[in-house]
């Protein structure tokens, strides 16, 4: 049998619990806040601190120096060669040979551009022509250009007094718009347009499109009044590189009028579809 506590026992046992209570009533302790009312906590970066002044003072600079120190300079002079065209037709005459390039060196602002196309059937050259032009930027998008054509191959040699516009019209489309005056009161319009549509980053497609138009006939030249001839086309190159690429595509080649007239009765196509075949280089 366990024996019964003493007073003393008992005494401890009252202690321990009366001691809690009078405890709280003596210290009340305040709620805790909900995560709603709890302060937020800012976090506050550090003030910025300013770089220590300039220890020397730059002074005046000539160009030469600036340009330097820099590595830019908005004066230097650069040149391009561009073969947007060199390929083979399939015309109604046999093989034929063609081409469109251009060239430009200068800054900037002001260039020198030359361009030239044409075509050689049977080794002979049927129509060709160089324009050497001064090039000016006359705004965001487009160039002013004017100095002289040549017109050679086939029939006597034209000269002509060149002004035109290129650049760039809405949608990314490539233009050009040049008007002539030649000898014996002629005048004649140029008018070219393309775009290259990225069917991937190496695989591009172009349309062209290019009209001539003259005042008066030529006959030696093979040349009617109005609308000369016109030109549509689809090429599909491929870029091994930027400055490389070869292509395949269709072209229609249409003469009008006097010119057709003239073609005919010379024993040429006027309204042809063509393959042809090619490469676009620049470098």
């Amino acid at each position: 049998m366990r024996p019964r506590a003493g007073v003393s026992e008992w005494g401890v046992c009252i202690t321990l619990l009366v001691a809690p209570a009078a405890h709280a009533q003596a210290y009340p302790s305040a709620p805790l806040p909900s995560p709603a009312q709890a302060p937020a906590v800012v976090v506050t970066a550090p003030d910025h601190v300013p770089p220590d002044p300039p220890q020397e003072v730059m002074g005046d600079m000539t160009y030469k120096d600036m340009v330097s120190m820099m590595q830019m300079d908005d004066t230097h002079r650069f040149g391009k060669v561009m073969l947007d065209q060199f390929e083979w037709r399939d015309a109604q005459e046999g093989a034929a040979g063609a081409w469109d390039a251009q060239a430009r060196y200068g800054g900037d602002y002001n260039k020198l551009w030359v361009k030239t196309e044409g075509e050689r059937v049977a080794g002979v050259t049927l129509d060709a022509s160089v324009d050497v032009l001064f090039d000016r930027v006359i705004g965001r998008w487009w160039d002013a250009q004017g100095g002289i054509r040549q017109d050679f191959g086939k029939g006597p040699a034209r000269t002509w007094l060149a002004l035109g516009l290129q650049g760039l019209a809405p949608y990314w489309l490539d233009a050009e718009a040049t008007f002539y005056v030649g000898e014996e009161g002629r005048t004649a319009a140029r008018l070219k347009a393309d775009y290259d549509l990225l069917i991937t980053q190496r695989l591009i497609l172009q349309p062209y499109a290019e009209a001539n138009l003259y005042s008066k006939s030529d006959p030696q030249r093979q040349v009617g009044s109005g609308l000369s001839d016109l030109e549509l086309s689809l090429r599909l190159r491929y870029e091994i590189r930027r400055e490389l690429a070869p292509y395949l595509g269709v072209g229609w080649f249409k003469k009008f009028g006097n010119t057709a007239e003239l073609a005919r009765a010379a024993g040429e196509g006027s309204d042809e579809v063509q393959l042809v075949a090619g490469l676009h280089i620049w470098f």
